[in-house]
């Protein structure tokens, strides 16, 4: 199973289990009362969207570069975090609105262990997932796979916090499950802005951090030949870089002892994570 076989299988693990956790959160919310199992199971409804994205993301990065896209369609999975992003802060709106409206009008739920088994099915499953989801990342070094994963992560907490709403509701103390839908939201809130940022930087084509630049520049000023470097940039393709490098070098070299050069600087760049093409134009010192 190659990279894209791997994400592609991970989507649809993730596809069915949150489908599962859809409609159970859901049922036995809207049964109840419950606005943080309500809150869960709309987070539920999130995950799959976002599983859904990821597939259809995955699948569209993993076609090959043709005439129109020379350097291959890695940026589709990009552009549908930031279509996930979005969902997820209209459902983070929804949610707090619920919520807060629950505790104003201080309504109550029905308590039921029903709700509790839900929120227990849920974290086993979720921790499940999560360290198949982690290793099978970590195992391919794919970014996608690895968000996946801190994402059934997340769930493990919300649903545990689920789960002290309901315990202590049951007890009379109402407001504490309207607490717990509004920090839900905040916390689905808070996701969805970091995807949104993540995917912003991607696709306008953010430079690589200094370290990196730093590293690069030392190992490349270390090659005979190379009197300095002058620029060094980076153009995002998905989750690998095209770095395009200026050096300086003697002006008496010949085209060919220049050329040898920048080959040399290429093959350094290139055994460097998530670099996909190395650009080098060599000026005269």
């Amino acid at each position: 199973m190659d990279r894209y076989g791997a994400t592609k299988k991970v989507a649809a693990w993730g596809i069915g289990a949150n489908l599962f956790l859809l409609f159970a959160k859901l049922l036995i919310g809207f049964a109840s009362g419950s606005q943080a199992m309500i809150a869960d199971g709309f987070n539920s409804a999130g995950d799959v969207f976002t599983s859904v994205m990821t597939y259809l993301g995955n699948k569209i990065a993993s076609s090959p570069q043709d005439k129109d896209h020379p350097y291959g369609h890695g940026k589709a999975e990009y552009i549908f975090s930031m279509i996930i992003s979005f969902s997820l802060l209209v459902v983070t709106y929804q949610i707090f609105r619920n919520s807060l409206e629950f505790i104003i009008k201080k309504q109550s739920f029905v308590f039921s262990w029903q709700l509790a088994t839900v929120a227990f099915i849920t974290i086993a499953l979720k921790m499940f997932l999560w360290v198949y989801t982690r290793r099978v990342g970590e195992k391919w070094d794919n970014l996608l796979i690895i968000a996946n994963a801190e994402d059934h992560r997340n769930d493990i907490l919300v649903t545990a916090s689920t789960l002290i709403g309901i315990l202590l509701g049951s007890r009379g103390i109402y407001w504490v499950d309207g607490v717990v839908g509004i920090g839900i939201s905040l916390w689905i809130g808070y996701t969805g802005v970091r995807i949104f940022i993540s995917a912003y930087n991607v696709l306008m084509d953010t430079n690589i951090d200094e370290k990196l630049t730093d590293r690069l520049i030392r190992d490349i000023e270390a090659i005979n030949g190379v009197e300095h470097v002058d620029s060094i940039n980076a153009k995002p393709i998905g989750v690998s870089f095209i770095i395009i490098v200026k050096v300086s070098v003697s002006g008496s070299m010949t085209v060919e002892e220049g050329h040898a050069i920048a080959a040399q600087v290429k093959e350094k760049i290139k055994g460097n994570k998530n670099v996909g093409d190395v650009i080098v134009h060599v000026n005269p010192a």
